[in-house]
């Protein structure tokens, strides 16, 4: 008899006053979202959405734009 699959829960993980000067110094140096993140061990939304809530701006990838 197969037991049914059971889906893992994400738990989130409290933002340390650590991690939150982490990000700011890495925003201030202007590294990537996706380095942040990683080094942070968040995903890279969570790392932007933090960064809405603080009012810091997130270097990301830039595109020219269509003319």
């Amino acid at each position: 008899m197969k037991r049914p699959m059971v889906k893992k829960t994400k738990k989130s993980r409290p933002w340390t006053k650590e991690d939150v000067r982490m990000l700011k110094t890495m925003v201030r140096e202007k590294t990537k979202t996706s380095v942040v993140a990683r080094k942070l061990k968040r995903t890279p939304t969570a790392t932007r959405q933090k960064a809405g809530a603080l009012g810091v701006k997130l270097a990301g990838i830039q595109r020219k734009r269509k003319t």
